[in-house]
């Protein structure tokens, strides 16, 4: 094993066995048998070394998204997802807490990927006329209620006692993003941003449709908002 991989992993069994998931630089070195000189050279500093034990940890949860097969409903994926997400949290409660800690400056990549394959799973949905708002504000929508449920669930047990708290937020949230049926719509109204968001979608993986660089970031701009305009 790699210096680096044996830090690596020492860290995180040490943020794994923290009351508060907080873990020094010098434990991790003691653990580790190497010198500190070792650790900055391979981790920059105590943050660099952090956000690569979230990496680290979230790997072989978002190696199952990447891997996994979409299917023809991509909502039920995201219903999925959603509580995937919270599983995950509350079987590493401290690796959760630290992903999403604001002393993190740099989001880890990990949060960035998930947040990426959160947005690509909306833009189905919005392809197929699903998305009541744009595959981006949706997303921001999505992630937070779920970071929020998930945090709550590891950080405050006591308070948080009913984990079936998380399904309800689950589809309290997706009622409000997700149209149902679309055969359901039933007044021009509630119709319009539906198409628009619909049709911002079609027009980022269609790149344009012929239209100029200028003229496709306009109209993807004119239909965002479009589908994000208060109802």
């Amino acid at each position: 094993m790699s210096t680096r991989a044996r830090i690596l992993e020492v860290a995180a069994r040490l943020v794994a066995e923290s009351p508060d998931g907080d873990i020094s630089t010098r434990a991790v070195c003691e653990a580790a048998q190497v010198g500190a000189p070792a650790l900055y050279r391979h981790f920059g500093d105590k943050e660099g070394l952090l956000s690569a034990v979230v990496d680290h940890g979230f790997d072989a949860y978002l190696a199952t998204k990447r891997e996994r097969g979409e299917t023809s409903d991509p909502v039920e994926d995201l219903r999925n997802g959603w509580d995937s997400h919270v599983e995950f949290a509350l079987r590493n409660p401290n690796l959760y807490r630290l992903m999403n800690s604001p002393a993190m400056r740099t989001p880890p990549a990990a949060a960035l990927e998930s947040h990426r394959i959160l947005t690509r799973d909306l833009e189905r949905a919005a392809e197929q006329g699903k998305l009541r708002v744009a595959p981006e504000l949706a997303a921001q929508m999505i992630m937070s209620a779920t970071t929020g449920i998930a945090l709550m669930l590891v950080s405050r047990p006591t308070t948080f006692s009913d984990a079936g708290v998380s399904a309800r937020l689950r589809d309290a949230v997706h009622a409000a993003v997700f149209i149902p049926d679309a055969s359901a719509v039933e007044t021009v109204d509630a119709e319009v941003p539906s198409v628009a968001s619909r049709l911002g979608a079609l027009l980022r993986r269609s790149h344009g449709s012929g239209l100029s660089t200028a003229e496709s970031a306009l109209m993807t701009e004119w239909l965002d908002r479009v589908s994000n305009a208060e109802r």
